[in-house]
């Protein structure tokens, strides 16, 4: 059985990492060279870093931060944030990213996906998706597509499932979905979008938004079927370790990588 993957997440602004509730409130979490060398150490699966404002200030992504983060682990590490071209994806691959994330550019370009899967390869090309509810409560769940997350986050008119399943079909190898209703919360993952997203595409999906226990990451894994999850707060202040949540996932049976 395959293993499963805990992966902190870095949200970076201004050089620094950040942590909101539904993307506003940013508290500030400490240096991210700093942080991604403690969660390497750690026992982190992988790392995501996302430069959280390069695309709404309209800006490249922080070459130099990245390069430094990078230096610094020895595990899987995918970089997101104002990716814009092909080009964008080569730079941070070669300032030591192993994957990249795309999310607003590629509802913007689609053809983005495909160009980049085609010249690094699907295992680099994660597609990063922003989704919101929006059903009626008697109504079966359908989600929509955000971009541009924040104070006035932009709806893009498209539904989240069918942008995912095209997404894949266009070349990206793996999804991180990320409910906008339960982020920063920490009461859970929203295990039925998690649901819906394993059931409608063949790669792996990473669930992102809402962690705030390992009994969270347990049930986004178990009853989401999500294959990794994703987590920023309850890491970065301090209210559970790497091992604490792995030995808590090992003795539910989940199958975890050694530390």
């Amino acid at each position: 059985m395959l293993t499963r993957r805990i992966i902190p997440c870095l949200d970076v602004k201004a050089g620094r990492v950040v942590k909101g509730i539904s993307f506003v409130n940013h508290r500030d979490a400490g240096d991210p060279v700093e942080l991604a060398a403690a969660y390497d150490a750690a026992g982190a699966d992988e790392l995501v870093f996302y430069d959280i404002t390069a695309s709404s200030d309209e800006r490249a992504i922080m070459y130099e931060v990245v390069e430094r983060t990078a230096s610094q682990v020895f595990i899987p590490l995918t970089v997101g944030g104002g990716l814009r071209t092909v080009e964008d994806m080569y730079r941070m691959l070669r300032a030591g990213a192993d994957k990249v994330s795309i999310n607003t550019a590629a509802v913007l370009n689609p053809q983005l996906i495909e160009d980049g899967a085609r010249r690094f390869g699907s295992q680099c090309i994660m597609l990063s998706v922003d989704a919101r509810r929006i059903n009626a409560a008697d109504e079966p769940p359908r989600w929509a597509v955000f971009t541009h997350t924040g104070a006035n986050p932009r709806p893009t008119g498209l539904d989240a499932i069918e942008w995912i399943k095209r997404g894949v079909e266009l070349g990206a190898g793996e999804i991180c979905i990320n409910s906008m209703d339960a982020d920063g919360q920490k009461q859970g993952y929203d295990l039925e979008l998690l649901q819906a997203v394993s059931d409608a595409v063949p790669v792996p999906v990473i669930a992102s938004g809402g962690a705030g226990s390992p009994d969270d990451m347990y049930r986004g894994l178990a009853e989401g079927r999500a294959d990794a999850v994703l987590a920023a707060s309850i890491f970065h202040f301090g209210e559970y370790t790497i091992a604490q949540v792995k030995a808590f996932l090992s003795e539910q049976g989940v199958p975890m990588r050694r530390m």
